[in-house]
């Protein structure tokens, strides 16, 4: 049976091994740094912040990261806006209605804190991420290309 709750301190090493399918560039161990960090200060940043997981049979299945930021792109910016940093379903698992369960679990705890309205990004490239934020009731409220140079 599917269930979503806050993450706590016996899942870390799951949720390190699902974060380090979605975010390989990081270490298994700034995964687990970032873990520890959000789940003990219940701060993204500075600003409040959770770790929602799925469970079903007692294995996770996905997660959800969301937490407050003062403004996202296409919001309104005379108050705090929920912003999703990250939400992964395993593949095993994708196509159950898992991934719109913890969105809906995002959305009530962003409504909890205050929030009108729930943001998100995902890559450019990363289309099934656009079909999935859209079939949820996102909106597309830009598309940039963000450049660096070292100097």
């Amino acid at each position: 049976m599917l269930k979503v709750r806050n993450a706590q301190e016996a899942d870390r090493d799951q949720l390190a091994r699902m974060r380090l399918l979605l975010w390989p560039d990081h270490t298994p161990e700034e995964h687990l740094e970032e873990i520890d960090s959000l789940m003990s200060t219940g701060k993204s940043g500075t600003l409040p912040g959770v770790i929602l997981v799925s469970e079903d049979d007692g294995a996770l299945t996905g997660f959800l990261e969301v937490g407050l930021r003062s403004h996202a792109d296409g919001c309104d910016t005379a108050r705090p806006v929920g912003f999703v940093e990250g939400w992964f379903v395993l593949a095993a698992s994708r196509g159950r209605g898992i991934g719109r369960e913890l969105m809906r679990a995002a959305e009530v705890w962003a409504r909890v804190q205050g929030c009108l309205e729930l943001a998100s990004d995902t890559p450019v490239d990363n289309h099934a991420s656009q079909r999935a934020h859209e079939a949820l009731g996102f909106e597309v409220a830009d598309r940039c290309v963000h450049f660096r140079k070292a100097i």
